[in-house]
């Protein structure tokens, strides 16, 4: 183990210990054999030494793995089938099932029963597929904006259950979770479309007459067998904020059922990445950091630091375009600045903590 300085090291090294940023977290883990990129990474982080293990089957592996190119290569390979998950043809077909089934449920809730068994039945097969979602970059396909309730409703769905396991609620509690998020909105069928699909400024009365959606959401679960108290509540409290300033009822909170601080978290996300007819959709980058600010005093902090870290978490080597209209891909993010990772830029290193003009406007898929 020898230490050497950055300007001396070569593609094919391989650390002998952990490198650590300024700030303390891990930069690259002991073992990594260096790529040209890291050595980048170790420069834009203003690393002096590395420790290199210089062992005899250690020594500058660029010979044995052909080349550094090719290495690279296969890594962002790698990464790119990590984030292609297997099936996603099968989850968007699961996904346009349960989009069908639910616009008729929906449409007919009002004259008829809401078909909850069938709705459980296709929520159940759409979460058996959900290791291909991916909160941040999932698109449904062939997306009518007039068809927003019935997305918002399926992806809190989805990002609930994720969210539910993350912030460790117990399993029994998941599907629950889940109903909760895909029925949190069930009350805005009984909204006048006129008021629901208006394109401009709702005025006081018909702002008014939105916020019934929650307690009449309420009324029309209260007769559904086969959910919880919860699912219902979640129906009734989603616009509750924790400092009591939300509605209907203006609870603080720890009066407001877990299911819906989840459900709260997952709506304001895809409420604010989706196309709708008068709202363009936002960088969920972007959106990250309007909920992370949220958190003290309307969101529940802990549950926004659960859902910030995890779906930051995997992201290295995923591609994204800058509001600069500029294409990289995420090489490094630091646990204490997710929404704001390091992105490579054609060879140029971007550390977006540092450029805060610049924010991943889009992630690519």
């Amino acid at each position: 183990m020898l230490s050497v300085p950055v300007i001396e090291l070569k593609p094919g090294y391989k650390t002998a210990s952990h490198v650590h940023t300024p700030l303390g977290g891990v930069l690259l883990q002991k073992g990594k054999v260096l790529l040209p990129r890291d050595l980048d990474i170790l420069k834009a982080f203003m690393i002096h030494e590395v420790e290199i293990d210089f062992s005899a089957d250690s020594a500058p592996l660029l010979d044995a793995r052909k080349s550094s190119k090719e290495t690279e290569d296969h890594t962002a390979a790698s990464r790119a089938s990590e984030i292609e998950q297997p099936n996603s043809a099968q989850f968007h077909k699961e996904y346009e099932r349960m989009l069908h089934l639910l616009k008729s449920a929906f449409q007919s809730v009002l004259a008829a029963e809401l078909p909850i068994y069938e709705l459980r039945h296709q929520l159940e097969q759409l979460l058996k597929q959900s290791k291909s979602y991916n909160v941040l970059t999932f698109i449904p396909r062939n997306m009518n904006e007039y068809d927003y309730l019935f997305h918002n409703a399926i992806l809190s769905a989805l990002t609930a259950y994720c969210i539910a396991q993350w912030h460790g609620l117990p399993q029994k509690d998941w599907m629950q979770v889940a109903f909760a998020g895909l029925l949190h909105d069930i009350g805005n069928t009984k909204i006048d479309p006129a008021i629901l699909y208006k394109p401009s400024p709702l005025t006081d009365e018909e702002r008014e007459e939105m916020r019934m959606h929650t307690t009449y959401g309420y009324q029309q679960l209260r007769k559904t067998s086969a959910i919880n108290e919860g699912v219902r509540l979640t129906a009734l409290q989603h616009h509750e904020k924790m400092d009591g300033t939300g509605y209907p009822f203006r609870l603080n909170g720890d009066k407001i059922h877990i299911y819906a601080k989840i459900v709260a978290v997952a709506d304001i996300f895809h409420a604010m990445t989706l196309n709708r007819r008068y709202k363009k959709a936002q960088s969920p980058y972007l959106v990250l950091e309007q909920i992370k600010s949220e958190a003290f005093g309307k969101l529940d902090p802990a549950i926004v630091q659960t859902f910030v870290d995890k779906v930051t978490q995997f992201h290295t080597g995923m591609r994204v375009r800058l509001s600069n209209d500029k294409i990289g891909e995420i090489v490094f993010s630091d646990r204490q600045y997710p929404t704001r990772p390091m992105v490579a830029v054609q060879g140029e290193i971007i550390n977006l903590t540092q450029a805060r003009h610049l924010y991943i406007e889009e992630v690519l898929t």
